[in-house]
Protein backbone atom coordinates (compact mmCIF):
# COMPACT_ATOMS: atom_id res chain seq x y z
CA UNK A 1 0.00 0.00 0.00
CA UNK A 2 0.84 3.55 -0.61
CA UNK A 3 2.22 6.13 1.58
CA UNK A 4 2.23 9.80 1.46
CA UNK A 5 5.11 11.85 2.92
CA UNK A 6 6.24 15.17 2.96
CA UNK A 7 2.87 16.73 2.85
CA UNK A 8 3.02 18.67 5.66
CA UNK A 9 4.86 22.24 3.99
CA UNK A 10 1.78 21.67 1.82
CA UNK A 11 -0.68 21.88 4.82
CA UNK A 12 1.56 25.12 6.14
CA UNK A 13 1.14 27.10 2.70
CA UNK A 14 -0.35 30.11 3.12
CA UNK A 15 -2.55 30.00 0.24
CA UNK A 16 -3.64 26.60 1.56
CA UNK A 17 -4.94 28.17 5.20
CA UNK A 18 -6.35 31.51 3.46
CA UNK A 19 -8.10 28.86 1.47
CA UNK A 20 -9.00 26.86 4.50
CA UNK A 21 -10.69 29.99 5.91
CA UNK A 22 -12.66 30.58 3.14
CA UNK A 23 -14.34 27.10 3.59
CA UNK A 24 -14.74 27.45 7.69
CA UNK A 25 -16.55 30.35 7.32
CA UNK A 26 -18.84 29.69 4.11
CA UNK A 27 -22.90 29.92 5.55
CA UNK A 28 -21.21 31.42 8.56
CA UNK A 29 -19.48 34.63 7.88
CA UNK A 30 -22.34 36.85 10.10
CA UNK A 31 -21.19 34.77 13.37
CA UNK A 32 -19.90 36.87 16.13
CA UNK A 33 -16.16 34.45 16.44
CA UNK A 34 -16.40 34.64 12.30
CA UNK A 35 -16.55 37.96 12.21
CA UNK A 36 -13.92 38.91 14.81
CA UNK A 37 -11.43 36.65 13.07
CA UNK A 38 -11.94 38.16 10.11
CA UNK A 39 -12.31 42.36 11.60
CA UNK A 40 -8.06 40.83 11.91
CA UNK A 41 -7.77 38.46 9.15
CA UNK A 42 -4.52 38.62 8.08
CA UNK A 43 -3.20 38.85 11.74
CA UNK A 44 -5.48 35.77 12.70
CA UNK A 45 -4.09 33.21 9.20
CA UNK A 46 -0.28 34.70 9.72
CA UNK A 47 -0.37 33.35 13.37
CA UNK A 48 -1.91 30.32 12.51
CA UNK A 49 0.68 30.19 9.78
CA UNK A 50 3.45 30.18 12.47
CA UNK A 51 1.67 27.66 14.84
CA UNK A 52 1.50 25.37 12.10
CA UNK A 53 5.26 25.85 10.44
CA UNK A 54 6.67 25.87 14.46
CA UNK A 55 4.27 23.05 15.03
CA UNK A 56 3.31 24.52 18.00
CA UNK A 57 -0.45 24.23 17.82
CA UNK A 58 -2.57 23.38 20.29
CA UNK A 59 -6.18 22.50 20.30
CA UNK A 60 -8.62 24.57 21.68
CA UNK A 61 -11.16 23.94 24.41
CA UNK A 62 -15.04 22.11 23.09
CA UNK A 63 -17.74 24.15 23.75
CA UNK A 64 -20.31 21.37 24.36
CA UNK A 65 -24.43 21.77 23.40
CA UNK A 66 -27.21 19.42 22.66
CA UNK A 67 -29.23 19.04 19.69
CA UNK A 68 -32.47 17.07 19.72
CA UNK A 69 -33.47 17.01 16.26
CA UNK A 70 -34.04 14.42 14.95
CA UNK A 71 -32.56 12.97 18.03
CA UNK A 72 -30.65 13.79 21.27
CA UNK A 73 -26.73 14.29 20.40
CA UNK A 74 -23.80 16.22 22.03
CA UNK A 75 -22.33 18.50 19.36
CA UNK A 76 -18.81 19.42 20.17
CA UNK A 77 -17.96 23.16 18.47
CA UNK A 78 -14.15 24.25 18.79
CA UNK A 79 -13.01 28.11 18.05
CA UNK A 80 -13.28 29.52 14.87
CA UNK A 81 -9.63 29.48 14.66
CA UNK A 82 -9.32 25.44 15.05
CA UNK A 83 -12.07 24.50 12.69
CA UNK A 84 -9.96 26.74 9.92
CA UNK A 85 -7.05 24.37 10.81
CA UNK A 86 -8.90 21.38 10.60
CA UNK A 87 -9.78 22.45 6.80
CA UNK A 88 -5.90 23.37 6.78
CA UNK A 89 -5.49 19.55 7.47
CA UNK A 90 -8.25 18.08 5.30
CA UNK A 91 -7.41 20.33 1.95
CA UNK A 92 -4.09 18.06 1.97
CA UNK A 93 -5.28 14.76 3.61
CA UNK A 94 -8.78 13.77 2.58
CA UNK A 95 -8.10 13.26 -1.28
CA UNK A 96 -5.46 10.85 -0.34
CA UNK A 97 -8.26 8.82 1.20
CA UNK A 98 -10.84 9.60 -1.12
CA UNK A 99 -9.41 7.79 -3.78
CA UNK A 100 -9.71 4.16 -1.94
CA UNK A 101 -13.40 4.59 -0.50
CA UNK A 102 -16.41 2.85 -2.08
CA UNK A 103 -18.27 3.93 -4.18
CA UNK A 104 -21.07 2.82 -2.08
CA UNK A 105 -20.22 5.18 1.06
CA UNK A 106 -21.75 8.60 0.59
CA UNK A 107 -21.71 10.50 4.12
CA UNK A 108 -19.81 13.42 4.15
CA UNK A 109 -18.07 12.95 0.67
CA UNK A 110 -17.82 15.05 -2.70
CA UNK A 111 -20.51 13.74 -4.94
CA UNK A 112 -22.35 12.36 -2.34
CA UNK A 113 -24.79 13.07 0.52
CA UNK A 114 -28.60 11.65 1.46
CA UNK A 115 -29.86 12.06 -1.85
CA UNK A 116 -27.23 9.89 -3.89
CA UNK A 117 -27.18 7.58 -0.84
CA UNK A 118 -30.98 7.34 -1.25
CA UNK A 119 -30.70 7.12 -5.09
CA UNK A 120 -28.45 4.35 -4.78
CA UNK A 121 -30.49 1.88 -2.32
CA UNK A 122 -33.53 2.67 -4.19
CA UNK A 123 -31.50 1.40 -7.60
CA UNK A 124 -30.26 -1.93 -5.64
CA UNK A 125 -33.50 -2.63 -4.13
CA UNK A 126 -35.17 -2.69 -7.48
CA UNK A 127 -32.58 -4.36 -9.50
CA UNK A 128 -32.58 -7.25 -6.42
CA UNK A 129 -36.02 -6.81 -7.03
CA UNK A 130 -36.04 -7.50 -10.60
CA UNK A 131 -33.49 -10.41 -9.80
CA UNK A 132 -34.96 -12.24 -7.22
CA UNK A 133 -38.48 -11.26 -6.85
CA UNK A 134 -38.21 -11.86 -3.06
CA UNK A 135 -35.91 -9.36 -1.43
CA UNK A 136 -34.67 -9.64 2.43
CA UNK A 137 -33.00 -6.02 4.03
CA UNK A 138 -30.36 -6.91 6.42
CA UNK A 139 -30.08 -3.32 7.98
CA UNK A 140 -27.18 -2.37 10.19
CA UNK A 141 -26.25 0.39 12.80
CA UNK A 142 -23.12 0.60 14.75
CA UNK A 143 -23.75 1.57 18.44
CA UNK A 144 -22.74 4.47 19.63
CA UNK A 145 -20.24 4.85 16.75
CA UNK A 146 -18.43 8.07 17.35
CA UNK A 147 -17.97 7.76 21.32
CA UNK A 148 -16.82 4.05 20.11
CA UNK A 149 -13.77 4.97 17.96
CA UNK A 150 -10.45 3.81 19.38
CA UNK A 151 -7.71 6.27 18.85
CA UNK A 152 -4.58 3.89 18.89
CA UNK A 153 -6.67 1.63 16.06
CA UNK A 154 -8.04 4.69 14.39
CA UNK A 155 -3.95 6.21 14.11
CA UNK A 156 -2.81 2.80 13.21
CA UNK A 157 -4.94 2.79 10.04
CA UNK A 158 -4.12 6.49 9.26
CA UNK A 159 -0.54 5.20 9.26
CA UNK A 160 -0.96 2.81 6.64
CA UNK A 161 -1.77 6.23 3.98
CA UNK A 162 0.25 8.77 5.84
CA UNK A 163 3.64 8.37 6.35
CA UNK A 164 5.05 12.32 7.27
CA UNK A 165 5.85 12.34 10.62
CA UNK A 166 4.64 15.90 11.19
CA UNK A 167 1.54 15.53 9.68
CA UNK A 168 1.47 12.68 11.88
CA UNK A 169 1.65 14.69 14.42
CA UNK A 170 -0.89 17.22 13.83
CA UNK A 171 -3.48 14.44 13.16
CA UNK A 172 -2.28 12.53 16.43
CA UNK A 173 -2.90 16.39 18.35
CA UNK A 174 -6.17 16.43 17.13
CA UNK A 175 -7.69 12.84 17.95
CA UNK A 176 -6.57 13.27 21.55
CA UNK A 177 -7.80 16.47 22.14
CA UNK A 178 -11.14 15.52 23.47
CA UNK A 179 -9.60 13.62 25.79
CA UNK A 180 -9.55 9.43 26.98
CA UNK A 181 -8.41 6.77 24.31
CA UNK A 182 -11.70 6.59 22.45
CA UNK A 183 -14.42 8.60 20.97
CA UNK A 184 -14.69 11.52 18.50
CA UNK A 185 -16.74 14.79 19.34
CA UNK A 186 -19.83 14.97 16.60
CA UNK A 187 -19.27 18.44 15.10
CA UNK A 188 -15.34 18.52 13.81
CA UNK A 189 -15.02 18.42 10.15
CA UNK A 190 -11.82 15.99 10.86
CA UNK A 191 -13.98 13.79 12.83
CA UNK A 192 -16.58 13.01 9.46
CA UNK A 193 -13.05 12.36 7.63
CA UNK A 194 -11.84 10.00 9.91
CA UNK A 195 -15.19 8.50 10.46
CA UNK A 196 -15.34 7.42 7.07
CA UNK A 197 -11.47 5.77 7.64
CA UNK A 198 -12.54 4.26 10.12
CA UNK A 199 -15.04 2.19 8.47
CA UNK A 200 -13.15 1.95 5.02
CA UNK A 201 -12.14 -1.03 6.14
CA UNK A 202 -15.46 -2.50 6.94
CA UNK A 203 -16.54 -1.18 3.18
CA UNK A 204 -14.07 -3.44 2.02
CA UNK A 205 -14.28 -6.32 3.59
CA UNK A 206 -17.88 -6.40 2.79
CA UNK A 207 -17.36 -5.48 -0.88
CA UNK A 208 -13.90 -7.45 -1.52
CA UNK A 209 -13.83 -10.32 1.05
CA UNK A 210 -17.14 -11.29 1.36
CA UNK A 211 -18.19 -10.18 -2.31
CA UNK A 212 -21.56 -8.32 -1.36
CA UNK A 213 -22.79 -6.81 -4.63
CA UNK A 214 -26.62 -4.58 -3.25
CA UNK A 215 -24.53 -2.49 0.22
CA UNK A 216 -24.69 0.71 0.48
CA UNK A 217 -23.35 2.65 4.14
CA UNK A 218 -24.06 6.34 4.92
CA UNK A 219 -22.02 6.87 8.16
CA UNK A 220 -22.60 4.26 10.84
CA UNK A 221 -25.87 3.01 9.23
CA UNK A 222 -26.19 0.64 6.13
CA UNK A 223 -28.05 -2.03 4.22
CA UNK A 224 -27.16 -5.20 2.07
CA UNK A 225 -30.15 -6.58 0.16
CA UNK A 226 -30.22 -10.68 -0.70
CA UNK A 227 -33.39 -13.30 -1.34
CA UNK A 228 -31.54 -15.50 1.26
CA UNK A 229 -32.57 -15.04 4.73
CA UNK A 230 -29.62 -17.58 6.00
CA UNK A 231 -27.24 -15.82 3.81
CA UNK A 232 -28.18 -12.36 5.42
CA UNK A 233 -27.90 -14.09 8.74
CA UNK A 234 -24.74 -15.27 8.30
CA UNK A 235 -23.17 -12.67 6.71
CA UNK A 236 -24.46 -10.60 9.98
CA UNK A 237 -22.64 -13.04 12.12
CA UNK A 238 -19.59 -12.18 10.05
CA UNK A 239 -19.89 -8.21 10.52
CA UNK A 240 -20.52 -8.03 13.61
CA UNK A 241 -17.10 -10.24 14.17
CA UNK A 242 -14.94 -8.39 11.95
CA UNK A 243 -16.01 -4.87 14.19
CA UNK A 244 -15.76 -6.17 17.25
CA UNK A 245 -12.42 -7.95 16.33
CA UNK A 246 -11.13 -5.33 14.12
CA UNK A 247 -12.30 -1.80 14.96
CA UNK A 248 -13.69 -2.92 18.54
CA UNK A 249 -17.08 -1.74 17.67
CA UNK A 250 -20.90 -3.38 17.89
CA UNK A 251 -23.65 -3.31 16.00
CA UNK A 252 -26.94 -1.82 18.40
CA UNK A 253 -29.99 -3.85 18.85
CA UNK A 254 -31.93 -1.96 15.98
CA UNK A 255 -30.15 -4.40 13.30
CA UNK A 256 -32.33 -6.46 11.51
CA UNK A 257 -33.22 -8.63 8.93
CA UNK A 258 -36.65 -8.23 7.43
CA UNK A 259 -38.79 -9.05 3.75
CA UNK A 260 -39.15 -5.93 1.98
CA UNK A 261 -42.73 -6.22 1.05
CA UNK A 262 -45.77 -4.46 2.79
CA UNK A 263 -42.85 -3.19 5.03
CA UNK A 264 -40.17 -0.45 3.84
CA UNK A 265 -36.18 -0.36 3.70
CA UNK A 266 -36.60 2.61 6.66
CA UNK A 267 -33.32 4.51 5.43
CA UNK A 268 -31.45 8.85 5.18
CA UNK A 269 -35.32 9.78 5.97
CA UNK A 270 -37.54 7.85 3.59
CA UNK A 271 -39.13 4.60 3.53
CA UNK A 272 -38.26 3.06 0.22
CA UNK A 273 -39.86 0.30 -1.48
CA UNK A 274 -39.39 -1.28 -4.88
CA UNK A 275 -41.93 1.20 -6.81
CA UNK A 276 -41.97 3.84 -4.53
CA UNK A 277 -40.18 6.29 -1.87
CA UNK A 278 -42.23 8.22 0.97
CA UNK A 279 -40.23 10.15 3.87
CA UNK A 280 -40.30 9.05 6.99
CA UNK A 281 -43.48 9.71 9.04
CA UNK A 282 -41.58 11.00 12.04
CA UNK A 283 -39.56 14.05 9.43
CA UNK A 284 -43.21 14.93 8.12
CA UNK A 285 -44.25 15.36 12.21
CA UNK A 286 -41.11 17.46 12.67
CA UNK A 287 -41.57 19.55 9.69
CA UNK A 288 -45.01 20.22 10.66
CA UNK A 289 -44.54 21.41 13.81
CA UNK A 290 -41.38 23.68 12.69
CA UNK A 291 -43.68 25.17 9.83
CA UNK A 292 -46.42 25.75 12.69
CA UNK A 293 -43.75 27.70 14.88
CA UNK A 294 -42.78 29.94 12.41
CA UNK A 295 -45.85 30.96 10.90
CA UNK A 296 -46.31 31.74 15.20
CA UNK A 297 -43.30 33.63 15.16
CA UNK A 298 -44.21 35.43 11.57
CA UNK A 299 -47.42 36.88 12.77
CA UNK A 300 -46.13 38.32 16.25
CA UNK A 301 -42.93 40.11 13.85
CA UNK A 302 -40.39 38.15 15.47
CA UNK A 303 -39.29 36.35 11.99
CA UNK A 304 -38.96 37.55 8.58
CA UNK A 305 -39.96 35.42 4.69
CA UNK A 306 -36.19 35.82 4.61
CA UNK A 307 -35.15 33.76 7.46
CA UNK A 308 -38.04 31.48 7.00
CA UNK A 309 -37.77 30.49 3.62
CA UNK A 310 -34.43 28.66 3.24
CA UNK A 311 -35.86 26.37 5.73
CA UNK A 312 -38.99 26.05 3.61
CA UNK A 313 -37.25 25.49 0.22
CA UNK A 314 -34.77 23.17 2.00
CA UNK A 315 -37.48 20.78 2.79
CA UNK A 316 -39.24 20.77 -0.07
CA UNK A 317 -35.78 19.88 -2.08
CA UNK A 318 -35.22 16.66 0.07
CA UNK A 319 -39.23 15.96 -0.58
CA UNK A 320 -39.08 16.73 -4.26
CA UNK A 321 -37.54 13.17 -4.38
CA UNK A 322 -40.25 10.84 -3.02
CA UNK A 323 -43.57 10.16 -4.00
CA UNK A 324 -44.69 13.24 -2.28
CA UNK A 325 -47.02 15.72 -4.12
CA UNK A 326 -49.91 15.32 -1.43
CA UNK A 327 -47.70 15.35 1.87
CA UNK A 328 -46.36 18.45 0.64
CA UNK A 329 -49.66 19.88 -0.22
CA UNK A 330 -50.73 19.11 3.38
CA UNK A 331 -47.54 20.51 5.74
CA UNK A 332 -47.56 23.67 3.44
CA UNK A 333 -51.53 24.08 3.26
CA UNK A 334 -51.32 23.89 7.23
CA UNK A 335 -49.38 26.72 7.77
CA UNK A 336 -50.51 29.98 6.70
CA UNK A 337 -47.98 33.16 6.89
CA UNK A 338 -49.92 36.42 7.99
CA UNK A 339 -48.92 39.40 9.85
CA UNK A 340 -50.85 42.09 11.85
CA UNK A 341 -48.90 45.22 9.81
CA UNK A 342 -50.58 47.28 12.96
CA UNK A 343 -48.63 45.89 15.91
CA UNK A 344 -45.15 45.11 13.46
CA UNK A 345 -42.87 46.64 11.18
CA UNK A 346 -42.37 45.66 7.31
CA UNK A 347 -41.49 42.49 6.48
CA UNK A 348 -38.31 41.81 4.89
Amino acid sequence: MKTHKHLYARICEFDNIHHAYLKARRGKRYKDDVLAFSARLEEHLIDIHNQLTWQTYQPGAYHYFTVTEPKTRMIAALPFTDRVVHHCLCNVIEPIFEASFIRDSYACRPGGGVLAGVLRTTRFLRDAWRRWGTVYCLKGDVSKYFYSVDHETLKRIIRRKIACPDTLGLIDRIIDSPGGPVGMPIGNLTSQLFANVYLDALDHHIKGTLRVRYYVRYMDDFVIFHHDKAYLRGLLDEISGYLHRTLHLTLNGKTQIFPVKQRPVDFLGYRIWPTHRLMRKANVKRTRRKFRKFSRLYHAGRMTMDEIRPSIMSWLGHAKHGDTWRIRQKVLGSCVFSRDFRKGGIDH
